[in-house]
């Protein structure tokens, strides 16, 4: 028989079930979040038309899009986000405005991959579509600390700064309309080459010095976010951009305070998140140990869905990164304990009681107890370091002695103790004992 190779492709990842079920109950709880919130669940197709996803990205993005030509000669991509996708959903159909949706779903990127970087990676994203107040930034803010949260983190920061303001700080500092959007692609390589390797890239593209210099100085000026925001306001009294940024920030920073989450919050004006779809608040997440980059960015982006229908249609949202927040947690001891799917294991103790053992779990399955029946002829004790290695925690066992007294036995394998309980009333004892090793301590 000739070996198949088995190898996957650099910057994908298989997940066996001890790794899966962990993911599923992160999900789980960034999901809870966002229901929390009023967001509804929708998805979109993984394949988009090539021209759905170009141009919306900048010159960096454009380069990482996977795309190729189908057999029906059709040029198509893999979604790069889940946030062109929507704009693309809602030129397409009604929905009642504001729309608050949510989508947990994979996209592709041809990146390098490294760590917490990948080619194939999730995103939990949350967007409010239909509204121009900044009430809906806050509130996006506000859902992604409660979602951090929940999920355990204390020591974060959500970073926020305005694209109006970075726009006006920009214009008073010489740089021509048509030039931002390239400029500020390079600012926001600020934390992987420094300040000074942006000032590098910006003068190969042929930025002027002066320019380059004045406006850099004040998007890196170090104090207090509201003595920041003041000595801005004076300075770019004269940009109407500028002032109504600045306006902008100060309404997000009232609503947040409102709702009790000041404290992990911080205006930093160096802020410029790369896409060019962004047209007002930005924002994104940092842990400052172990520092892999932000687990979650997002902004508004008020001109994106005009771009399919003619018509603009506000909007704004945030993105969670699951594979980073994974890779955090995991480093600081925070994933939630290894746990099986099934909660029973019905042990098999002969050939002979087999129909016994699969009647037995047939019962405890229409309860809605997940159980699982051992599928070999072993011993006890071999069945039983099974149920201790995929972590099940009751185990029942139907003896000789057992199916004469219309009994069982009932292990929890935590504890290491068993007691006999009665055919009728093992299932309330199963579910009573469940139930025990679920509640709070």
């Amino acid at each position: 028989m000739v070996s198949t190779p088995y190898q996957i492709l650099k910057g994908t990842r298989d997940f066996l079930p001890s790794q899966y079920i962990i993911r599923k109950k992160v999900v789980a709880s960034i999901q809870q979040t966002f229901e929390e919130f009023g967001f509804e669940p929708m998805d979109t197709p993984a394949l988009e038309y090539a021209e759905t996803l170009e141009e919306k990205y900048g010159e960096e993005g454009a380069r990482l899009i996977y795309k190729f030509t189908d057999r029906g000669g059709r040029d198509v991509a893999l979604r790069y986000d889940l946030t062109v996708p929507l704009a693309r959903a809602m030129a397409m159909y009604q929905v009642e405005k504001p729309f608050r949706r949510y989508q947990i779903s994979p996209v592709w990127r041809a990146d390098k991959p490294q760590k917490g970087r990948f080619r194939e990676f999730w995103q939990c994203d949350a967007d409010i579509v239909g509204s121009a107040e900044t009430w809906a930034d806050a509130e996006v803010i506000g859902l992604t600390h409660s979602a951090l949260r929940k999920l355990g983190f204390k020591d974060f920061s959500i970073r926020v700064n305005n694209r109006k303001l970075l726009n006006g700080i920009a214009l008073y500092g010489g740089i021509e309309k048509e030039q931002m959007a390239s400029f500020f692609r390079s600012v926001d390589k600020s934390e992987k080459i420094g300040w000074e390797g942006v000032k590098s890239e910006l003068f190969s593209k042929h930025f002027q010095t002066s320019a380059v210099e004045k406006t850099i100085s004040m998007i890196t000026e170090k104090g207090p976010g509201d003595d920041i925001l003041e000595k801005l306001r004076q300075t770019l009294a004269s940009i109407p951009i500028a002032v109504e940024a600045i306006a902008e920030l100060e309404e997000i920073r009232r609503c947040l305070g409102s709702m009790g989450i000041e404290q992990n919050i911080h205006f930093d004006v160096s802020l410029a998140r790369g896409l060019d779809y962004y047209t007002g608040p930005i924002f994104e997440t940092v842990i400052e140990k172990p520092r892999i980059g932000s687990i979650s960015g997002g902004g508004r982006f008020d001109d994106l869905i005009g771009t399919f229908s003619g018509d603009n249609i506000p909007a704004t949202g945030t993105s969670l990164g699951l594979e980073r927040i994974i890779t955090i947690m995991e480093e600081l001891d925070m994933l939630p304990a290894n746990a099986a799917v099934s909660e029973v294991l019905v042990a098999v103790f002969d050939r002979s009681l087999v129909d016994l053992s699969f009647r037995v779990v047939s019962e405890l399955r229409s309860a809605g107890i997940r159980s699982e029946i051992y599928l070999k002829e072993d011993r006890l004790k071999k069945q039983l370091n099974y149920a201790n290695n995929k972590r099940i925690p009751l185990v029942v066992i139907l003896g000789p002695d057992e199916c004469q007294k219309g009994e069982a036995v009932l292990k929890d394998m935590r504890s290491g103790t068993q007691m006999s309980v009665s055919r009728e009333e093992l299932i309330r004892k199963v579910t009573q004992m469940l139930g025990e090793m679920v509640a709070p301590d």
